[in-house]
């Protein structure tokens, strides 16, 4: 598969828990993220093609908000370098201007220097 994202992702340093927040549940950690995508690492392989409603929790004290909650649609899902490990690859959709801020303060406060 091409390599089709505009913006390059960027490995952060704030591995956020994220949620399913329709149901709960637990699906991973952010490992990297932009206003486009981002990627979750997860014990257990996530299903492809779905939207999901996500949310993980902001630091306090730092964002306006205390979640960043998105819609995102799961693109691909491989296996991590750790084979206990998976990763799945996520479009953001329809992101609204204070979410897109957040997550440029995110990578701007907490990405790896290249």
């Amino acid at each position: 598969m091409g390599e089709h994202r505009k913006l390059q992702r960027r490995h952060i340093m704030f591995y956020s828990r994220v949620f399913n927040r329709k149901t709960g549940r637990f699906l991973g950690y952010l490992e990297n993220i932009t206003p486009e995508g981002a990627m979750i690492i997860s014990e257990s392989p996530l299903r492809l093609d779905e939207v999901y409603s996500l949310g993980m929790s902001l630091p306090e004290d730092i964002y306006p908000k205390l979640a960043l909650n998105f819609e995102a649609k799961s693109i691909w899902c491989k296996s991590d370098i750790d084979p206990n490990f998976y990763n799945t690859g996520f479009q953001l959709l329809d992101l609204d201007e204070e979410d897109i801020a957040i997550i440029e303060q995110i990578i701007e406060e907490y990405n790896f220097r290249d």
